[in-house]
């Protein structure tokens, strides 16, 4: 029997097909005309399910035991989809995202069947409704995601492919090529006279030391060229290189391309090493690779693996090198000291437990800063300190709220202090003992570095769970009564969300979430913006007025660091995987990776300054 034989009003159908119609719309439009598009979609895709409900339990005119039953059964599809689709959904939005992206398609997939089975017989009708729901779990079940990206979308990929780590992991152990041992100094002999050289000989050599060049060794007493997170001074300025950015007639040339464990680390460089972090199935690596060829040298494990949705697995940080030693940060807080040459471990510190903070939901991000003989880490906003001889634990500093931002090292009114950013704001301590030195409160959060200006005042940004909020410029001002952080302006023209930016000539370059901009210091006004790049990464030749842009899509581009406009000089694809992580530029050569590959291209010099050209290697 139909409904219009039962004497029934039909279904009022029009408003959810209308609002189903809205929706499907905003799913097909919005991610193609606005960079926070797809996160648009999302929510205007929760607001039309739930008119959809309240159609469907107010005006459909459809029985009531069909109204109420069609809701409870989608609502125990949409909690039993937990359990059946993959891991890296069922975490996503710590947890909360399986039912966001469950609840859209089964309201569409309501109206569809109410508009298909309009005039079927009601037990037809409710079978059909059953099947109806089997059916749209389908979607959820057979897909994974590696993470958000840009705009807040779900990097996706058909569950049964396998992730690049599974990829790498499948070819096996790799041969590591470790350094010879280092030669022990020769003990001087007790009253040994040398021997007098012949004039002739000494001539020879004389001569011979004036024209050959000794090989760099790998390993070298004084600083590193790049000795951890963004560089000397972690802020990714680079002096005294420059480079053709004519890329048509000169492109990058690559060295060499491998394969790397996940993980969001950047490198650090002395001499010939690299060094990096990533993820290797169950163990956490440290890892020293050559710069020259990209073989692996030594590889130091802990018997850790660090996964959630939004960012997925492996280590945050960057490794931080101090003379013979390396210095790393793991997601869960594990703290290694390693031999430089050999990456044997000198002592390790489980700072979660030393610090009693918990491992965020998105890992600990730290990159450890060493300032003279302490080394220092954020574990969750919290700072600590180690002794770098022995790892004894020196000092914890006040607790603040979760952070993903590393120690920043500042000097103000010609005192040394480290600076962290956290999500009260903006934190000052003294390295020596961790005593509070200033804090200044803006509500959000932070995940990228605060920035020095010229003049010494400090930048610092503010982020909610949608994006940046904007960027403040702060003076610290310091008297007898201690110190004073007093705001000279905000601005929402540069939003920065975790890119972090360059200073350059009294201007700021940066991200306005995901769109490049520039802000003059002065009252932090935009001067520009342009460029869509995701959540990208930079760097500045600062001697050339020339930004080094990775993009989230995996691609490298040269932008102009001047202030009259937007200008992109030039652009070639990079990687095809998600690209979050910091470049590196050490003489005439760029490191980059993401959470899949790392490659090494060389850099062609400037022609029309030949005397400031890159500095081979």
């Amino acid at each position: 029997m139909t409904i219009q034989e039962s004497g029934r009003k039909p279904l009022r159908l029009w408003p959810g097909v209308a609002i189903a119609t809205i929706q499907v719309l905003l799913m097909a439009i919005a991610p193609l005309v606005s960079d926070d598009g797809t996160m648009i979609a999302m929510l205007g895709g929760v607001v039309c399910a739930l008119l959809i409900i309240l159609w469907w339990l107010l005006l459909s005119r459809a029985p009531w035991l069909e109204r109420i039953g069609a809701i409870v059964l989608i609502a125990a599809a949409v909690a039993a989809s937990k359990s059946i689709v993959h891991f890296s959904v069922s975490g996503a939005g710590q947890g909360f995202l399986v039912y966001i992206l469950g609840l859209q398609p089964m309201m569409l997939a309501l109206v569809a069947w109410a508009y298909l089975t309009r005039n079927s017989a009601p037990s037809a009708r409710r079978l059909a409704l059953v099947a109806t729901v089997l059916i749209a779990l389908v979607p959820m079940s057979i897909w994974r995601t590696s993470g958000i990206g840009g705009g807040g979308g779900l990097n996706a990929h058909w569950r049964w492919t396998p992730t690049p780590e599974e990829l790498l992991l499948a070819q096996g152990p790799e041969e590591l090529k470790p350094l010879p041992p280092a030669p022990a100094p020769e003990a001087p002999k007790e009253n040994a006279v040398a021997p007098e050289k012949p004039a002739a000989v000494a001539a020879l050599a004389e001569k011979v030391e004036k024209k050959v060049e000794a090989p760099a060794l790998p390993i070298e007493d004084g600083p590193a060229e790049w000795p951890g997170f963004r560089g000397p001074n972690r802020d990714s300025v680079i002096r005294g290189v420059r480079i053709n950015t004519d890329w048509t007639a000169s492109p990058p040339a690559q060295m060499w391309r491998r394969p790397i464990g996940p993980g969001w680390s950047s490198f650090s460089v002395r001499g010939d090493l690299l060094y990096t972090q990533e993820q290797r199935g169950n163990e956490e690596i440290v890892a020293c690779y050559r710069v020259s060829t990209g073989e692996p040298v030594w590889r130091h494990a802990d018997p850790v693996r660090f996964y959630e949705s939004n960012g997925g697995a492996g280590p945050r940080s960057t490794p931080t090198i101090d003379k013979d030693r390396i210095y790393s940060m793991g997601a869960t807080g594990i703290l290694n000291a390693l031999d430089a040459r050999t990456g044997k471990e000198i002592w390790s510190h489980d700072t979660s437990k030393d610090t009693s903070r918990e491992v965020p939901f998105w890992g600990i991000s730290s990159s450890p800063l060493v300032v003279d003989d302490i080394v220092i880490v954020s574990v969750g906003g919290t700072l600590a300190g180690y002794e770098v001889a022995t790892g004894k634990q020196l000092w914890t500093g006040p607790g603040h709220g979760g952070s993903y931002s590393s120690p920043h090292l500042v000097t103000i009114d010609g005192v040394t202090q480290v600076v962290i950013l956290s999500s009260p704001g903006a934190v000052s301590v003294s390295p020596a003992d961790g005593k509070l030195l200033w804090d200044y409160k803006w509500d959000g959060g932070a995940i990228i570095q605060p920035a020095i200006t010229e003049d010494g005042d400090i930048l610092i940004n503010s982020m909610s769970a949608m994006g940046g909020v904007g960027t403040r410029r702060l003076s610290i001002k310091h008297d007898a009564n201690g110190w004073t952080p007093e705001e000279r302006w905000t601005t929402n023209g540069m939003k920065p969300y975790f890119n972090d930016y360059v200073i350059h000539k009294g201007h700021a370059y940066g991200f306005d979430n995901n769109i490049l901009a520039c802000i003059d210091l002065a009252d932090g006004k935009r001067k520009w913006k342009g460029g869509r790049y995701g959540n990208g990464q930079m760097i500045l030749l600062a001697d050339q007025d020339v930004l080094i842009v990775t993009s989230e899509e995996g691609e490298l581009a040269l932008v102009s660091a001047t202030t009259d406009q937007y200008k992109e000089l030039a652009k070639i694809p990079l990687f095809d995987e998600k690209t979050w992580n910091h470049p590196v530029v050490v003489g005439n050569v760029l490191l980059v990776r993401n959470g899949a590959e790392m490659a090494a291209f060389r850099l062609a010099a400037d022609a029309a300054h030949p005397t400031d050209a890159v500095k081979e290697r």
